[in-house]
């Protein structure tokens, strides 16, 4: 008889996290969201050069909810979570980083709404009863404010934080997404955000609680200008019909 599939399908994109992955995977094994085959635990290794995979292959083998993904050359998070989704089992995916700036636990929130009819739950570090535990340095703040108008302005996207690593998706309703997603770097959020919007998907975003990684692997300006680019890209696609035909209703 074939094992019954989880509930719950959890992302962990990594690159080169050997100093964090351990830690992680263990307080992730600890915590309720893996209890009695109910949740599994993909971990995307993105062509890390340290000792990630190594890690992720010997946690795998002793925890049978545990699986490793690996890639041969660095590909880019947007990729990483793609092919999670794609080897996802789990009614509901989520995916969330190796450093854990959003505590597990706060995805009872996220699930909370996908029950009440959401397709898609996006954690928010600027909405509601948020709170970042760390603060952000202010440059970072401003090129985050700025990148949300940019969002606004160049995709009609009306979230205050689209770029959060800590979002839940219905993964039957939201399979064609990802099929149509084709960015591969930090910007992919955004393009998510963007095709759901055009399938008409229900997007509810959610305040969570955040601790600022100092460790960020993020390089403002240069990303940031990626960034900005990757944006353009999605709307020239879309207006080209570059993403070909999606679902409306």
């Amino acid at each position: 008889m074939p094992e019954p599939s989880p509930s719950l399908s959890l992302i962990l994109p990594a690159y080169n996290e050997e100093a964090r992955l351990a830690r992680t995977l263990d307080t992730l094994l600890a915590s309720t969201w893996v209890e009695k085959g109910a949740s599994e635990i993909l971990v995307v290794d993105d062509g890390s050069t340290d000792g990630t995979a190594t890690i992720a292959r010997a946690y795998a083998e002793r925890h049978p909810s545990i699986r490793l993904l690996r890639h041969e050359n660095n590909r880019g998070k947007g990729y990483s979570v793609r092919r999670g989704f794609r080897e996802a089992r789990g009614e509901v995916v989520l995916f969330t980083d190796v450093d854990l700036s959003a505590p597990i636990g706060e995805a009872e929130k996220l699930l909370d709404e996908l029950h009440r009819g959401a397709d898609i739950a996006i954690g928010s570090r600027a909405v509601g009863r948020a709170r970042t535990r760390v603060q952000r340095p202010a440059t970072r703040a401003l090129l985050s404010y700025l990148f949300r108008a940019v969002c606004f302005l160049i995709l009609g996207l009306p979230y205050k934080d689209t770029q959060c690593g800590f979002k839940a998706f219905q993964r039957e309703r939201t399979r064609s997404l990802f099929d149509r997603q084709r960015l591969d770097r930090y910007a992919f959020d955004a393009e998510l955000l963007f095709l759901a919007s055009q399938e008409r998907l229900r997007v509810v975003e959610v305040g969570i609680n955040w601790e600022y990684a100092r460790h960020s692997k993020i390089r403002l300006l240069t990303d940031g200008s990626h960034m900005l680019a990757d944006l353009l890209r999605v709307r020239w696609w879309w207006l080209s019909g570059g993403y070909g035909k999606g679902r409306r209703q």
